[in-house]
């Protein structure tokens, strides 16, 4: 990203904030940006090989994040460290957490962990990756600034043998003021194939970042799942970044007040690594 644009402030080495005071309303969160295992957590049992795939991490979501960062002059927040560590997208008491098993594959260094185990992985990555979005979020609302959240995520073509054949999907839940014209925008897209709440939806409980920072504040907010064939290489990363960019930069969220959080939408939950 350009020197002039980029103000990175690491809050630990779990965590990473670059354009701090980007001047869009547009906050970019990416849970899922690294496969970086740090040495505290060691290779969890797994051959490197495994750290490649979609289990470790959300290939492409962070060049994708970072030119969309760059290109409207927002804030990004990455996590810094493997989901496998720990998944920031989850909350507190959620059973996965810290997967023993992620798809089909079984992650040996996360079985029996330990209560003080565990708070170690939280304080790890989950509590400094969360904290450092609700400084920002609050710092921006103290100043009156204008705060809307997107989360960049990817998905597998094929999951559990089951063809995907969304091109981006749109999460949201009841609350649609930015999701719906971002929704609106893809579809006038020639050759695009838009899924909305597809392949994920809140009721598979991938919305916690958004819920937690976002919904609990009343923000517009919206989740985006690329599928990952499409930003596996630099070209189909700006491809995506550049027709998203464009986007947000024209998009204003539909009028009216925030759906009230918690009241429940979306599809029957599906398993889920």
């Amino acid at each position: 990203m350009g020197t002039a644009k980029v103000a990175a402030r690491a809050i630990s080495n779990a965590v990473r904030v670059t354009n701090r005071d980007g001047r869009s309303p547009y906050v970019i969160l990416c849970d899922h940006a690294s496969n970086h295992l740090p040495a505290s957590v060691g290779p969890l049992g797994l051959d490197a090989s495994e750290m490649l795939r979609h289990i470790a991490w959300d290939p492409g979501a962070l060049p994708v994040s970072q030119r969309m960062a760059e290109g409207l002059d927002a804030t990004l927040v990455e996590s810094c460290v493997s989901r496998l560590a720990i998944d920031c997208n989850r909350p507190i008491g959620a059973h996965d957490l810290i997967p023993e098993i992620s798809e089909t594959t079984v992650i040996p260094g996360n079985a029996g962990l330990s209560a003080t185990q565990r708070e170690a992985r939280i304080a790890l990555s989950w509590q400094p990756f969360h904290e450092a979005i609700d400084e920002i979020v609050s710092e921006r609302r103290r100043e009156g600034r204008e705060t809307r959240l997107v989360s960049v995520h990817s998905f597998t073509p094929v999951y559990k043998g089951v063809s995907r054949p969304w091109h981006i999907g749109i999460i949201h839940d009841e609350d649609a003021r930015l999701a719906a014209p971002l929704v609106a925008a893809l579809q006038q897209l020639a050759g695009v194939t838009v899924g909305v709440n597809e392949p994920y939806s809140p009721t598979d409980r991938v919305y916690f970042t958004l819920e937690h920072h976002g919904r609990s504040r009343g923000l517009a907010c919206a989740m985006i799942e690329i599928r990952n064939d499409e930003i596996s290489a630099q070209a189909g990363q700006r491809k995506w970044a550049d027709l998203l960019t464009g986007i947000f930069a024209e998009l204003e969220p539909e009028a009216g007040e925030a759906a009230p959080f918690g009241s429940g939408s979306g599809r029957a939950a599906q398993t889920k690594a």
